[in-house]
């Protein structure tokens, strides 16, 4: 089974080239070296990670307000559950 956490994890190691062991539900962003461009496209590769999967059935849209709330690996998969993301 591959969880939302597995999913979030890779995304991040892929794109901030850091090594997974970095990467917790308490690790914030913060401490994997991202700065406000990097959350712009890790928001963007979630949206289309998870795009098909969301409760609406259209595409996944994360708001700049809501992206400003996702500041640990944790409250992503928390919001990503939210909008209907389970781990398959």
């Amino acid at each position: 089974m591959t969880t939302v956490l597995d999913r979030v994890t890779q995304i991040l190691v892929s794109h901030l080239g850091v090594d997974e062991g970095q990467v917790t539900p308490d690790t914030s962003f913060k401490e994997l070296g991202m700065d406000s461009l990097d959350l712009v496209e890790i928001v963007i590769r979630f949206e289309e990670e998870f795009a098909s999967e969301a409760d609406s059935g259209d595409e996944l849209e994360i708001t700049d307000d809501q992206a400003r709330k996702i500041a640990t690996v944790d409250d992503a998969v928390t919001y990503l559950k939210s909008r209907g993301i389970q781990d398959r």
